[in-house]
């Protein structure tokens, strides 16, 4: 998966890396200097690459957290251990099932703000079966099923289109066959903290989204009063549009 996504990256963010000039290192005065990156169900942490990359070159520290998607606890306390590592001021991003990760432990004193991409976004006693549950059915949701182990997949038939429509098909295809699995202990545990409540909060919609109807998304944004940006993406928009990702970021370093 991981070298599979790392050629995605590659091949998405070419044009632009080989195109653009070299950036200065200097941060504006008194911008967050960290960006951790906290990565969704079914893939892994290079998922972030494209929009890590474009942070990186601006010279922030940016940090891809590695959630082993075991447990709500387990991912929590991956995420912890890179927020740990940060010295100063923190952003910190989920996408997808990183949402919840990030509600969870985002109370962390460092963090300034929260950024929420396609993710899920519960209150107090909400777990991901319960907001699965409470929003119109999607394709991307209702494709995903346990194997014998009580692991969470999406059907491979159905990922490439509800999941990365705007990949090209044979790496959506690849994605599919190579997922990561969620454990269903994590889909059912609920969240005993809220940190957007407290936290400066910003969403970015994907508006062609199949597996969080981005009429949730919507919800979630409005329920946190997260200031919103929408892309015209599938649930992969942060590969397909890591600029407007990344630029989203970037206000978010500049929350006082």
């Amino acid at each position: 998966m991981r070298n599979l996504l790392l050629s995605v990256a590659t091949v998405l963010m070419a044009g632009a890396t080989l195109a653009a000039p070299a950036q200065s290192a200097q941060l504006p005065k008194g911008a967050a200097h960290n960006i951790v990156l906290v990565h969704g169900a079914f893939v892994d942490e290079t998922s972030w690459k494209p929009v890590a990359d474009i942070l990186t070159k601006k010279g922030y520290n940016v940090t891809l957290v590695e959630n082993p998607l075991t447990s709500l606890a387990a991912d929590v306390d991956a995420t912890k251990q890179a927020l740990a590592k940060q010295n100063g001021k923190t952003v910190l991003v989920g996408h997808s099932w990183g949402g919840v990760v990030i509600t969870q432990v985002g109370d962390d004193p460092n963090v300034s703000a929260l950024v929420y991409v396609s993710a899920f976004a519960p209150d107090v006693g909400q777990s991901l079966a319960i907001l699965a549950k409470s929003g119109p059915a999607t394709e991307g949701a209702a494709a995903i099923h346990p194997d014998d182990k009580g692991n969470l997949y999406i059907d491979p038939k159905v990922f490439p289109s509800a999941v990365a429509a705007d990949l090209p098909p044979e790496i959506a295809q690849s994605l599919a066959n190579h997922q990561l699995p969620l454990n269903h202990a994590a889909f059912e545990a609920p969240v005993d903290t809220a940190a957007w409540h407290d936290k400066p909060t910003f969403y970015v919609i994907s508006t062609k989204d199949k597996v969080i109807a981005p009429k949730v998304q919507k919800i979630f944004a409005n329920n946190m009063k997260a200031r919103t940006t929408e892309v015209a993406g599938s649930h992969a928009s942060l590969v397909v549009h890591a600029k407007e990702v990344a630029a989203v970021i970037e206000k978010a370093t500049l929350v006082k």
